[in-house]
């Protein structure tokens, strides 16, 4: 009957035979396909403990939709018994939705058509509901559950650890990206600690990271010392954290390229802005031509200098130094007809004030000499927080601000001067400086500077931006700089008012 309707599958002789002889049997017999996943054949008593009516309704249920742990465990059968051995193991299967548990005996038959199925030789036993319950969680839990011996060979995988590591026989140190982590920590825990470690691991997928728990146990079969292994994977945190340290130094490196990129700008460009400036004010000076051409000499040296330095400048933000290829300020090309203010330029009559915030001396005295040159009166105060007094005290048309400067620098100084009432908080401010990165440039606006003197200060440039914020402005421009006062930015620094 049974032996009729397999015939079919082409079994060998002797399979065939055992078939005539399992038909008689009350233990259950039946072979499953563990690579199709169906069954190939049952007995009488193996129908009955599956619940089928026949072995055609037997056979046509769908087994493809096992869980992952059962799909590995049938692996890991396929592969233990591939050799002609057999493995006694416990299962519990649920036919029509009943658990039904048996000791079994598996082994491999092979096919005449040369597939390698499983024949399952199974007895009922009763077993505890609770022992039942903690068998199946180990055997579906995700944490790779292994146990080893004092050598560190497995002795036992569930499901979970023999689908990662794709043999039960992994042994401990081989399972370390770094074998030499293994031995130390089989080590402790068999000297009766509980190690608990991240590590880097190698399973059949690749690399990733676990936590491994390992801790000293008994082989509840032979009573031998042995390990414990329970591993979760832990990848997508350590992966997570790694990222988040790279961003963290990767910023810290741009913030340390950033502030040492402005400190050069600033320690090279202030010094030159004194020798360019001074070379350039004793050009028109009342010197013999042999000491003119000389003065030449060095404010031509002087200009081929800061050439230099705003290239390099410029290089090092290109190569990625400050993490966005800024440009490093502007280099303005002078008026064709700069204005030359005069006292009479006011309607009042009185000379154009100017306030100069700068702790640089030479720096005070160069510009107060320029601006002289143009009937200008330009006062100075030696930092930021003599500015904001002077600011709140004289009625300036202007203030030139410095920005790296002692006490109070002048992004805080100029905050303090817009946060004054109005006449004083709303005169314009321009930033005097090196630093020009654009990033630096919004600070400024944000501040409530209003225009932007690169250093080293062009004459040309200086007189024009001093004679363009210092005369009275449009309505709509002074409305601006009014906001300015009020925490506003009154427009993008470097932009000039209309005339």
């Amino acid at each position: 009957m049974l032996f009729q309707r397999v015939a079919k599958l082409r079994t060998t002789a002797d399979v065939r035979a055992r078939m005539q002889a399992w038909d008689a049997l009350r233990r259950p017999i039946w072979l499953f396909d563990p690579k199709a996943l169906h069954g190939v054949y049952a007995n009488g008593a193996a129908l009955r403990l599956w619940g089928a009516d026949s072995l055609d309704e037997l056979l046509a249920r769908d087994f493809s939709q096992l869980s992952r742990a059962v799909r590995a465990r049938t692996k890991r059968l396929a592969q233990a018994t591939s050799g002609g051995e057999a493995v006694d193991e416990r299962w519990t299967f649920f036919p029509n939705g009943e658990p039904v548990t048996v000791q079994a005996t598996i082994s491999t038959c092979v096919l005449d058509d040369g597939r390698a199925v499983l024949l399952f030789e199974a007895a009922p036993t009763e077993v505890e509901a609770g022992e039942r319950r903690a068998v199946e969680a180990l055997r579906h839990t995700s944490t790779l559950i292994t146990l080893f011996d004092q050598e560190g060979q497995a002795i036992f995988a569930n499901p979970a650890a023999f689908s990662a590591y794709g043999s039960a026989e992994h042994d401990f140190a081989a399972r370390f990206a770094d074998p030499a982590l293994g031995p130390p920590m089989l080590a402790l825990a068999l000297a009766g600690e509980t190690v608990g470690e991240v590590c880097e691991i190698q399973t059949a997928d690749g690399r990733c990271w676990h936590h491994l728990d390992a801790r000293p146990v008994l082989d509840p079969v032979t009573g031998a010392a042995g390990v414990l292994l329970n591993e979760r994977d832990v990848t997508a945190r350590v992966e997570a954290e790694q990222a988040r340290a790279a961003a963290e130094q990767k910023a810290a490196m741009a913030e340390a390229r950033r502030k040492f990129l402005a400190d050069m700008s600033h320690e090279l460009r202030t010094p030159l802005n004194a020798v360019i400036g001074f070379a350039e004010l004793l050009q028109g000076g009342a010197l013999s031509p042999e000491h003119t051409d000389q003065a030449r000499r060095i404010h031509e040296a002087g200009k081929h200098l800061i050439g230099v330095v705003n290239e390099m400048i410029r290089f090092s933000e290109v190569e990625g130094w400050t993490g966005e290829a800024a440009p490093s300020g502007p280099d303005p090309a002078p008026p064709t007809s700069p204005a030359r203010p005069t006292a009479a330029d006011r309607a009042d009559g009185r000379s154009r004030r100017v306030l100069y915030v700068d702790d640089n001396e030479s720096n005070r005295t160069l510009v107060a000499a320029i601006l002289a040159t143009q009937g200008i009166v330009c006062q100075t105060a030696d930092d930021g927080a003599q500015g904001v007094e002077a600011a709140r005290g004289g009625a300036w048309d202007l203030i030139l601000m410095d920005i790296q400067m002692p006490v109070m620098d002048g992004v805080e100084a100029a905050r303090a001067i817009r946060a004054l009432p109005a006449p004083a908080g709303t005169v314009p401010i321009l930033a005097v400086t090196a630093n020009t990165l654009n990033e630096q440039l919004e600070t400024y606006a944000e501040a409530g500077m209003a225009d932007i003197i690169a250093k080293p200060v062009d004459m040309a440039e200086l007189i024009a931006k001093v004679a363009a914020w210092s005369r009275p402005l449009p309505e709509a421009v002074a409305l601006r700089v009014e906001a300015g006062a009020q925490g506003q930015a009154p427009r993008p620094c470097g932009s000039p008012p209309p005339g």
